[in-house]
C-alpha cells in the first residue's frame, strides 16, 4: 500500500502524540478521523481543524472506512481494544502504533490479529512535557528519529508503508530495528534517561533551589515532569532491559565516584575523555 491522497487515516487516541500525528496529516490534505475517549478532544480537534471527524464511540461502520489506523495508546489498552474491536477493520487496512515498548506488545498483537490486516510497529521519538489534544504540534516531528519495528510476519509492502509514514509526517531519520533491539536501544535512551531524571529530581526538595540553579540542571531534569501512568506501565513492560541498563549506569557512575574519592586526576579525565568524544557524534546529526 501507498500512502497516497486518497488513503484515509484513523487516529485511535487523541493526546498530544495522536493529535500531533493527525494535525501533521490533516495539514498535508489527508482526510484524518479519530476515535477518543473524550468528547471536548473530538470538538477541540474539530475546531482547530485537525480532524474532519471523530466520535467515543467504537463502531464497525465507522472503523471500516479507514485504511491506515494509527493507535497512539498505552500498551495494554491497545491490546485490549484490538482483542475487542478488530473485527472492525476494512480487510487490507495496516495498523500501526506509536508505543515505547516493542517485544511485548508487537507479537502479542500480530498472533491475535485477523490474516487481512497487516500491525507494523513504529516509534515516534518524540514529544514533550505537556499532554493532551490541546498541545498537539507536527514540528515536534521535525529533526526527530522515527523507528519501524517489523518482524518475519510483515510484508515488503507494509513495512515500507510504515516507513513512508515517518517520512510523510516530517522526520528527519527513518530506522527499522527489530523489537529486541528497539527495547535494549529504547531502554537506555530514553527509559534510563527517564529514571535518572526522576531519581535526580527526587534528591532534594527544590522548592528552594529554583533560586539558584543554572541550565544543567534544567536541561538534566526536562523529563522528570512525567506522566506516571505511562511510563510506569513502560518501565515495567521492558523491566529486564530496563534493570539491565540501570546496573550498566551504576557501574558507570560508581567508577567516576571512585576516581573522586581517590583523586584519581587521570581517571577522572579519562571518563571526560570519553564522554566528550561520543557526545560529539550527537552534535553531528
Amino acid at each position: 500500500m501507498k500512502i497516497i491522497n486518497d488513503v484515509k487515516f484513523l487516529i485511535v487516541g487523541l493526546g498530544l502524540i495522536g493529535g500531533s500525528y493527525a494535525q501533521a496529516l490533516t495539514d498535508l490534505g489527508y482526510e484524518v478521523g479519530a476515535i477518543t475517549r473524550s468528547q471536548s478532544s473530538i470538538d477541540y480537534a474539530k475546531e482547530k481543524g485537525l480532524i474532519a471527524h471523530g466520535t467515543t464511540e467504537v463502531s464497525e461502520e465507522y472503523v471500516k472506512q479507514f485504511d491506515i489506523v494509527v493507535f497512539a495508546l498505552y500498551p495494554r489498552v491497545l491490546i485490549k481494544w484490538l482483542d475487542q474491536y478488530q473485527s472492525y477493520f476494512k480487510s487490507g487496512a495496516l495498523i500501526t502504533d506509536v508505543t515505547g515498548v516493542k517485544g511485548p506488545v508487537v507479537y502479542k498483537i500480530q498472533d491475535m490479529l485477523r490474516d487481512d490486516v497487516e500491525f507494523v510497529g513504529a516509534h515516534p521519538m518524540a514529544g514533550k512535557e505537556v499532554y493532551g489534544v490541546q498541545n498537539a504540534d507536527k514540528s515536534i516531528f521535525k529533526n526527530a528519529n522515527y523507528i519501524v519495528t517489523p518482524t518475519e510476519k510483515n510484508t515488503k509492502a507494509g513495512i515500507e508503508t510504515c516507513a513512508q509514514l515517518g517520512k510523510v509526517l516530517g522526520f528527519k531519520t527513518i530506522a527499522e530495528l527489530s523489537p529486541e533491539k528497539h527495547d535494549e536501544m529504547i531502554g537506555f535512551l530514553s527509559q534510563l534517561t527517564h529514571c535518572i531524571a526522576v531519581s535526580l529530581m527526587t534528591c532534594k526538595e527544590s522548592e528552594d533551589l529554583v533560586n539558584y540553579t543554572g541550565d544543567s540542571f534544567r536541561d538534566l531534569t526536562r523529563i522528570a515532569k512525567i506522566n506516571e501512568d505511562m511510563w510506569c506501565e513502560l518501565f515495567l513492560l521492558n523491566k529486564d532491559e530496563l534493570l539491565s541498563q540501570m546496573d550498566l549506569f551504576i557501574e558507570k557512575f560508581k567508577e567516576l565516584r571512585d576516581g573522586i574519592e581517590s583523586e584519581d586526576t587521570e581517571k577522572i579525565k579519562s571518563i571526560m575523555r570519553t564522554s566528550t568524544k561520543r557526545r560529539m557524534y550527537f552534535d553531528k546529526k
